[in-house]
């Protein structure tokens, strides 16, 4: 976030920050810290689209018994993300009131913010990683010993390099493209970047019009990093950030392609539409000062029919889908 606070929203460029913590928790703990069951604690908000990644992940893979999760309020403040939706304000787990404790007890004043996702080692209270694009492909790929039975393969071997291609060009047009011009500051810097979000989201939309899936026929990580965008396009991302050419519910392959995931276990399961809404129009004070939180749009369409299994594919390839939401993770 910005370091004089959420009025900042706004009222300069963006641009995203680097994370500045890359630390890698892997099979073979090469960076000092091994993957081990009950360990570490994955801090996220549900409002977030870059920590919605981690929750959709964490849970296809099955991993919720041995990575525990702390869910921030969805309204920061000046000091970000911070534990008021549990007793007494604290984490109950790491028992601090501010995920910036934890990044402190790494390094005082690090650069880059206080951001979530965020992977905090339990017995220390340090923060080990805040690298939204490696968490996500290393649960994927080095907590294979602690993926459930029937667990899918979202980062295949042999798919890897159109995988990352496709990933590199939604990350730049569509995931980051919204930022960028929901805080642009001026005309020709909106119009560049709205412009881009819209010319991805059509060739998205072609690429899809005759495969279920973005890359082979299973879900890969490929998905889930343009359905948290898709998933928040019309509650807040037309509107607030001003992507108004369309409508997702307006394009007949995206819709069905959002809902088709949404509906799939693992993907709407974790979606919490509430605390998307009240954080993006009421934290961004520089975009909205008011602070009122619009009444719509209507979400009863996103449990309608989408007739994508007529494009075959196979949600979880040769495994199974995820279990019932654990009750205290429930949205």
């Amino acid at each position: 976030m910005p370091d004089d606070g959420n009025a900042a929203y706004g009222h300069k460029s963006f641009k995203r920050s680097k994370s500045h913590f890359a630390d890698r928790i892997t099979a073979d703990g090469r960076d000092g810290w091994p993957v081990e069951a009950g360990r570490y604690r994955l801090v996220v908000s549900r409002a977030c689209p870059w920590a919605s990644r981690a929750v959709i992940s964490r849970r296809l893979l099955g991993l919720e018994d041995t990575l525990s999760m702390a869910v921030a309020d969805p309204i920061q403040d000046d000091r970000s993300w911070r534990f008021t939706l549990d007793p007494d304000g604290r984490d109950p787990v790491l028992g601090i009131r501010f995920l910036a404790e934890a990044y402190d007890a790494r390094e005082k004043d690090a650069p880059g913010g206080v951001s979530v996702p965020a992977i905090v080692d339990v017995p220390s209270g340090q923060l080990v990683t805040n690298d939204f694009q490696r968490i996500t492909l290393d649960l994927a790929t080095e907590w294979t010993a602690l993926h459930r039975d029937g667990a899918p393969d979202l980062y295949p071997r042999e798919l890897r390099s159109e995988i990352d291609t496709v990933m590199a060009e939604v990350y730049k047009d569509v995931n980051n493209g919204v930022y960028a011009a929901g805080f642009a500051v001026d005309q020709e810097e909106y119009e560049a970047a709205c412009t881009g979000v819209f010319r991805r989201l059509e060739l998205l939309a072609g690429r899809l019009e005759g495969q279920r899936y973005l890359v082979g026929d299973t879900i890969t990580e490929a998905d889930i990093r343009l359905f948290t965008t898709l998933v928040r396009f019309d509650a807040v991302y037309h509107g607030h950030f001003k992507c108004n050419l369309w409508k997702l519910a307006e394009n007949p392959v995206l819709w069905a392609y959002a809902r088709d995931l949404y509906q799939t276990p693992g993907f709407g399961d974790t979606v919490d539409f509430d605390h998307i809404k009240r954080h993006y129009h009421q934290v961004h004070t520089g975009i909205n000062p008011t602070g009122i939180v619009p009444l719509g749009p209507d979400l009863s369409g996103w449990r309608s029919p989408h007739d994508r299994e007529r494009l075959g594919g196979r949600p979880f390839g040769t495994g199974t889908p995820p279990g019932p939401v654990p009750a205290a993770e429930e949205v």
